[in-house]
């Protein structure tokens, strides 16, 4: 439940701060790693910062990258 909550606040935000033009379910996670592998100073800075903090919580290792990965097989 609580995970489900944190999903939903996520995308929600991220569609706040991109006014509405991010993709849908999109999460700030998978986007960073979008931006990073299109060479973004944005996705080089998020990415570490992230994944930091979501060690920190015991997601373990590349949070970004699976976020993305995941999202990509929604949209396939």
């Amino acid at each position: 439940m609580m995970l489900k909550f944190l999903f939903w606040l996520d995308v929600t935000i991220f569609k706040i701060v991109t006014f509405g033009k991010s993709k849908p379910d999109e999460t700030i996670s998978a986007a960073s790693w979008s931006l990073k592998l299109d060479g973004k100073w944005q996705g080089k800075v998020a990415v570490p910062i992230i994944d930091f903090l979501a060690r920190l919580v015991g997601d373990g290792k590349d949070h970004c990258k699976r976020a993305y990965d995941w999202q990509i097989n929604l949209y396939r």
